[in-house]
This record gives structure tokens, C-alpha cells and sequence, in this order.
């Protein structure tokens, strides 16, 4: 989708300026663009009490930009620790943090439980048993099964790893409560990128009708339902927005029922990461060779390591050549990265307007999942961020990755565990210390 005119006024008149300061390849994000659309989440729920948007950290998790979220007073949803690191470096404390992880490791609850805690969003029954100190208040993440679709992402309900089973979930919070819980919320994610505004309302539909059995079996009252994120934008040009006003409209209408029926309403969640960001962002990278064979090859100085939803989904981004608009006699190319893999393509058979070496292309909606999913095959290195700021001004928030970041997990101490007869004790060293002090860093543990 061509990026919002607004972000196009303020940057593309100074894009050449920027790309000739910063070098070529890197994301810029665009901070009035992320205000704006923050803004209107919060307007199109203003008839929901104690309505709240969780910036999904994995989106964008750059501490520049979590700055802005708190500032605007959002949560933030993380899943590893990381992501609750950098939401606590931001400010968020206690439950301004959404942890919703799968498969969750004794490090990670312990860094949950650090530093103020958090809002601990399970996602299997069997993990209530693993929590060292449950917390008053808990939440489940639902997995309705084959009673919901999902979509090509995340995948049917009944095939996805996440989530908790319709016949277990009476039987979690039954749990919980045992435990020690005495606050509970209710989560369900069904999809990712999904721009039908309906699929969302048969969610909070679904969590409202749960939330009535749940009072009615087990005497709970439910702090909150979190409907999830997953909130689609217009890739294609031509693609459907999703109605976010409807949305929050349809949201407002089931809980003044629920509220009518039950003498209470829960709070309302979300934890949208694609929604906020994606459109304010773009990949800008330089076109470095061209290459006709079978076809005709646009190689640019970005590859898949800045950029890989389209190599990984087959997804689209829109792709444009600063000063030259798309016209009639357009011929079709494939814009390619150097990545020794076939599918290091931002485009196939796109029709483009004739581009020499040297062109500015823009690939658009990068504000999520774009520099996040960035990894080092073939040591192809990651490109640095920008950041497109309220008074014009454009800031370096991330720098580029280099040669030293690259090798620096090979500068390590030698370590070496040799065979050991049985009733042997272990020999801790030097190198055991230093992992258990860097672990007590990141979860918060007082050194000893």
C-alpha cells in the first residue's frame, strides 16, 4: 500500500539528503505517523471503560520506540526476556507488562516474577504447576480449537502450538484458584494480519460468553479479557483497511450486555504491534546491479537479513523508485538482495519503472516485523534505524550492525568438559559464574 501521505510529505522531500548522510540500507520509522495512529486506536475505543492497547514489543523492539508507546501511555505485551528487559528500560512496572510466552523456561518466569512483576498470561495448563510463586492475578491464553478459523499465519486453532483447549480451561483457572489466584484474565489470539474487523468482534463475543460460564461454574469474576492483536493493514494497493471503529463500537455494545447481565464488566486489552507501526515505516535501499537472464533482476544493497516476510510468507510489500511514478510501459523485474537463497526477493515480477544503478527504492509498511526478523545467514549483517521525528529532525536509533557484533559471540573463555567417571563431582569454573551473574543481570536476581 503507498505509505500514509502524511509520512510521504515529511520524508520523501528529504529522503536523498538522509540517505546520503546515513548510507544506505536502513529502516526509517515515522514518529508523528505512530502518534497518529496511536491516537485513533484510543478514539475508536473511547466507549470502552478502561480500554488499553499493549504495544507487541516483537514488532518493534527498539527502546526509541517503546520511549513513545509509554509516553502515550500504552502496555507492552513481551514473550521472552528480552522483550521484558526492554519494556522496563522504557518504564513499563507491575501491570503495564503483558508476559504471553509458550514453552516457558524457570529463567524466564523468574524474570516475569522480577523487578515488579508482571501480568502472567499462560499458555498451558501444565505450566501452572512450573510457576515458582504464582501471582495473585493470572491469566490464560484460549485456543477455541475447530469452533474458530485462523488464518495462513498463525494457522487453524486446532493446529497451532498456542493456547489452552476449550476442555481444559474450566479446569486451569479451577487450578489457579487452588493455587492461591484470586485475579484472573482471559486471552485468545487467533490470527495474524487478519483485516476483517468481524473476525475480532466474534472474539470478544467468544471471551464474554466464556467469562459468563467461567462465573456461573466457578465463581470468577474476570479482571480483563485481552482479544488479542493481530490487526491486519493494506499490504496490496487496493487491500481493505481494517475498521477499528467498528471494532471498538461492536466491543462497547457486547460489554454494556455483559454488564447488564452480570453486574459487572471486565476491562478490555489489545496488543496490537503490526496496526501501530507497520504502515510508518519503510526499508529504503540503493539498486546496485542489474542482471537480464531468463528475467530481468534489480539487485539492491538490502537483503533478506533486513527483510524477510517475503522470502518467509511469500508476502507483499509495496515497492517504489524515489522520482520516478509508476507509468503505462512499466516492465516487470524481480528486486533481489545478495543472499546465496532464491527466495531473497523483495518483489517478483513487480513492474517497476526503469532503474539505474544508484535509484532510491522504498520497500513500504516495515514498521513491524521488518528489522525484528532480521537474522546473520550467510553474515550478511543487519542495517541500522532511523527515526523520523515530530520536529523533522531524523535520529540514528539503532546503528548498523558490523564485522565485531558478528564475531564477538566467538570471543568467549576456552571451556572444555571432560569425560568423567560415574560419582564424579562436577567442577564449576570461571565460565559457570560468569553465565549465572549474566542471567541474575537480565531477570533482575540481587547479585550474591
Amino acid at each position: 500500500m503507498p505509505m500514509p501521505p502524511g509520512f510521504r510529505t515529511r520524508l520523501l522531500p528529504m529522503l536523498e539528503d538522509v540517505a546520503n548522510q546515513f548510507a544506505t540500507p536502513f529502516h526509517i520509522y515515522d514518529e508523528a505517523g505512530i502518534r497518529d495512529t496511536v491516537q485513533g486506536l484510543n478514539a475508536a475505543f473511547s466507549g470502552v471503560p478502561w480500554f488499553r492497547e499493549y504495544f507487541a514489543v516483537k514488532a518493534l523492539p527498539n527502546p526509541r520506540i517503546l520511549g513513545i508507546m509509554k509516553d502515550l501511555g500504552l502496555g507492552f505485551d513481551c514473550s521472552s526476556i528480552a522483550e521484558l528487559v526492554l519494556a522496563r528500560r522504557a518504564g513499563a512496572r507491575g501491570e503495564d507488562i503483558l508476559f504471553t510466552s509458550n514453552n516457558t523456561s524457570q529463567d524466564e518466569f523468574a524474570a516475569a516474577a522480577a523487578d515488579g512483576g508482571c501480568i502472567l498470561n499462560l499458555d498451558d495448563v501444565s505450566l501452572l504447576a512450573k510457576v515458582p510463586r504464582l501471582p495473585e492475578l493470572v491469566c490464560f491464553r484460549y485456543n477455541p480449537g475447530a469452533a474458530r478459523r485462523g488464518n495462513a499465519i498463525i494457522g487453524a486453532p486446532e493446529q497451532a502450538k498456542f493456547g489452552v483447549a476449550d476442555s481444559q480451561i474450566l479446569d486451569a483457572f479451577r487450578a489457579a484458584q487452588a493455587r492461591g489466584a484470586r485475579r484472573f484474565g482471559l486471552h485468545c489470539m487467533l490470527a495474524s494480519n487478519e483485516r476483517d474487523a468481524d473476525a475480532l468482534v466474534q472474539t470478544v463475543a467468544m471471551l464474554l460468553e466464556l467469562a459468563e460460564a467461567m462465573g456461573r461454574a466457578l465463581d470468577i469474576r474476570l479482571d480483563f479479557i485481552n482479544m488479542g492483536g493481530g490487526l491486519g493493514i493494506p499490504y496490496r494497493p487496493g487491500d481493505t483497511r481494517f475498521d477499528v471503529p467498528k471494532l471498538g463500537r461492536e466491543t462497547a455494545r457486547l460489554l454494556a450486555g455483559f454488564g447488564a447481565r452480570n453486574a459487572y464488566q471486565p476491562r478490555v486489552f489489545m496488543e496490537s504491534g503490526r496496526y501501530v507501526t507497520g504502515p510508518s515505516g519503510v526499508l529504503v535501499t540503493r539498486a546496485i546491479n542489474r542482471k537480464d537472464t531468463y528475467r530481468s533482476y534489480v539487485g539492491v544493497d538490502a537483503c533478506m537479513s533486513a527483510l524477510m516476510r517475503p522470502g518467509m510468507y511469500g508476502a507483499y510489500h509495496h515497492v517504489e523508485v524515489l522520482g520516478k511514478p509508476a507509468g503505462p510501459d512499466d516492465r516487470p523485474v524481480d528486486v533481489v538482495g545478495s543472499l546465496c537463497e532464491n527466495n531473497d526477493k523483495f518483489a517478483e515480477q513487480r513492474p517497476l519503472p526503469p532503474i539505474a544503478d544508484g535509484d532510491l527504492l522504498l520497500i513500504h509498511d516495515t514498521g513491524a516485523h521488518g528489522h525484528a526478523m532480521g537474522f546473520d545467514y550467510n553474515g550478511r549483517l543487519r542495517p541500522k534505524e532511523l527515526l523520523l521525528r515530530g520536529d523533522g529532525r531524523v535520529e540514528l536509533i539503532r546503528r548498523a550492525q558490523s564485522l565485531d557484533d558478528y564475531f564477538a559471540t566467538l570471543d568467549f573463555p576456552p571451556r572444555v568438559v571432560a569425560p568423567q567417571r560415574r560419582g564424579t563431582p562436577s567442577v564449576r569454573g570461571a565460565a559457570d559464574d560468569a553465565t549465572a551473574a549474566s542471567r541474575r543481570t537480565l531477570t533482575g536476581t540481587p547479585r550474591g
